[in-house]
């Protein structure tokens, strides 16, 4: 499984992707991320990935985006974790 920190995330490498709830969402995020909660990203990853494109997942914890990035990766996503360093 790839992982990153944010810090070496770059946006023209691929889209960054924020699994936490819209709630936890408003309050903080990278203002580089877009919004797709991890149930919804599972439920319905045909809908909102593209086999060819590269994607980088964060979530508050990284409990949820090292989850999503195995899943996805198994099924054939080029997915990266990005983890948030303090």
């Amino acid at each position: 499984m790839k992982r990153i920190s944010i810090e070496n995330y770059q946006s023209n490498k691929g889209e960054l992707i924020d699994l936490s709830n819209p709630s936890d969402f408003l309050i903080e995020h990278d203002y580089r991320a877009i919004n797709i909660p991890y149930q919804k990203l599972m439920l319905h990853h045909e809908q909102y990935l593209d086999k060819n494109k590269p994607y980088y997942l964060i979530c508050s914890k990284g409990i949820h985006s090292a989850k999503a990035t195995s899943i996805l990766e198994y099924l054939g996503y080029d997915v990266t974790q990005v983890v948030k360093t303090k």
